[in-house]
Parts: C-alpha cells; structure tokens; sequence
C-alpha cells in the first residue's frame, strides 16, 4: 500500500514517540521514505532531540497539518489527542489499547468529525487467527475454550486489547451465553460455557496469544506469536495511508487488513 492517493510521501505526526511502538513507528516510516511532521511523547528524552514535549501537540497539530497520526499511548493521552487531532481536521491511527467505556465513546465520537482508526493488533496474522478461532468454534460449539495471551513486563492492560477481540467473536460464534473466567485458584472447577482467560507478563516477550479449544478426547491449539514490534508499526502505517483516503467515521484494522495483500507492494 502507498502513503497515499498522489506519489507524495505520507506525512505522519507520532505520539508516544520515545515508546516501544513510538520508536518502532519512526524507523519504519523513516525506512519507507515517509515524512514526519512531528512527534511528541509525554516525558522528555534527552537523546531524542527531535521529540517535542506532549504539551505542544495541540500546537503542533494544527501547524503542520500532517496526513495522519499515529498514537501508541495511554487510554487518557489518547483521548486527549484525538480531540485535538479532530480540531485540527486531521485523521488519527491509534493502537491505544485498556479504554474504559466512558474513553471508547469519546474516541467514537471524534469519528463523526475526523476519520479514525482503533486497532487493538495491527498484524494481519491476527486477522487470520481471529477468523480461525471463529471457524474453530463454529465447528466444535460443545469444547472447552481457554484463551492465554503473554507480552512483555511493562504491558499495562490485562487482558490485552487483542484478547478481549478473540472472546468477542469467540462469544459472537457461541449461540449460549458465555462467562469470562480470569484466571483460576482455590476450588475452581470449571463450569459449563465458561470461557478460561490467563494473561502473563514477562520480560520482553512481544506479544502471543493462544486459543485453545477441548473436548471429545482431542485438543485444538490456534497460536499466533509476533516475532518483532516492527510488525504492528508495519501494519499501522498500512493503515494510516489506508486512512488518509476515507471519508469521516470509525474503522477498525480489520478493514484494512481484507484489502491488503502479502505482496510486498505496500512497504
């Protein structure tokens, strides 16, 4: 996918930009001949000269007027920046994941002035896996379903934002109500339609998540495992030249990721 309906470079403002997914964001762009208006993030960073303070992103937004922006922050910053994003007319791509409902309906909201895009993954394995436990379950109703997810130790929601999409449709799928089990101790014997939900934190892993469906003496395992962030920085500026072209309202990954296609023409 190109930056764009024109061959001008995409020109993109980063939030969050001394984050994992900021810097990610940056040397992908960079590596893809787009342009960055800006880019701010919450704490100064000393060895980051060219990282303004996220005071100025109000400012900063409407003077540089970039194609799309890209926030990879906190629910609150995130909100924060989409209004103002939507003062200025200008489209906002957000992996921002951990919305309370309150948060969520204001991120909504600003799509009925600006286009915006939510994507709780934006790694198109995930689209695939997302399908597949969906088949899964259509297929094998009466199994148990235990969903594990593992990312990193500095991860703050739990469960991550890509979990709570595979049990909507995982519950979507099912035709009988579902309870959502977080985890198990004491005297925990399973009950029947729950659905098992175990997160784990450690170290640097990037992100995994595995469905695992039981029964009639046979188990089921659907993994999908990120190698390296640049995946999701990758498939958010998919989405951000995707986005540029679209007309005001609210989008989720998934409707980019139907339209792309492993051919490499999108780098």
């Amino acid at each position: 996918m190109s930056g764009g309906p024109t061959a001008d470079p995409l020109e993109i403002g980063v939030t969050g930009a001394s984050g994992r997914m900021g810097q990610e964001v940056r040397d992908v762009a960079t590596e893809r001949g787009m342009e960055i208006a800006f880019a701010v993030n919450r704490d100064a960073d000393p060895q980051l000269d060219d990282v303004e303070p996220a005071r100025r992103f109000e400012r900063l937004v409407k003077e540089t007027r970039p194609d799309v922006v890209i926030d990879f922050t906190g629910p609150e910053s995130c909100v924060e920046y989409v209004t103002d994003a939507a003062e200025a007319e200008v489209p906002v791509v957000t992996g921002t994941t951990g919305f309370n409902a309150e948060q969520l309906e204001a991120i909504k909201a600003a799509g009925e002035r600006i286009p915006i895009l939510l994507g709780a993954n934006f790694a198109r394995g995930v689209q695939a896996l997302i399908d597949a436990v969906e088949s899964a379950v259509n297929a094998l109703p009466e199994y148990d379903v235990e969903l594990t997810e593992t990312h990193h130790n500095g991860k703050r929601d739990a469960p991550s934002g890509t979990a709570s999409l595979v049990l909507d449709r995982i519950e979507a799928a099912r035709d009988v109500p579902s309870d959502r089990v977080y985890g198990r101790v004491g005297d925990a014997k399973r009950e029947t339609g729950e659905i098992g939900v175990h997160a784990r934190r450690a170290g640097d892993v990037t992100g995994e998540h595995e469905v695992l469906l039981a029964g009639n003496r046979e188990t089921v395992s659907l993994t999908h495992r990120a190698g390296s962030r640049s995946v999701f920085a990758e498939g958010a500026l998919d989405a951000a030249g995707w986005l540029e072209t679209q007309p005001t309202g609210f989008y989720r990954f998934a409707d980019v990721a139907s339209q792309l296609t492993d051919t490499g023409d999108d780098q």
